[in-house]
């Protein structure tokens, strides 16, 4: 199990979901190109994710001395939770305040090695 993780992430994670459920399930290399040819700036942001996942599975120091086969990675979990929002304030007619609220998202990957 290969994990990697985008906390902070400056985009609503209402934008990210639907990314993440088209790449739940697929093998990494194919939800790579999958993501390539989505429009999305949330595409860009989890295809990052999911390469430093892979990343990591060949990482040996971080893998007891061993390298995952890149062809039979899958990505098990693709999670993507709210992150804390930051609060601005416009100002409106007659003296009002209108709140902006600019969310941020953690986006979380998880890739596992199949067996045979």
């Amino acid at each position: 199990m290969f994990k990697a993780t985008h906390r902070l992430a400056r985009i609503s994670p209402r934008k990210v979901r639907p990314l993440a459920d088209l790449v739940r399930g697929k093998l990494a290399d194919e939800a790579l190109d999958i993501l390539r040819f989505q429009p999305h700036r949330g595409a860009r942001l989890l295809e990052e994710v999911i390469k430093s996942a892979i990343g990591n599975s060949q990482d040996s120091e971080q893998n007891q001395g061993r390298a995952a086969n890149q062809q039979a990675l899958v990505v098990a979990e693709a999670r993507v939770d709210g992150g804390p929002i930051i609060k601005r304030f416009r100002p409106r007619a007659r003296g009002s305040a209108f709140p902006i609220l600019k969310r941020t998202c953690h986006i979380h990957v998880t890739l596992e090695e199949l067996q045979g």
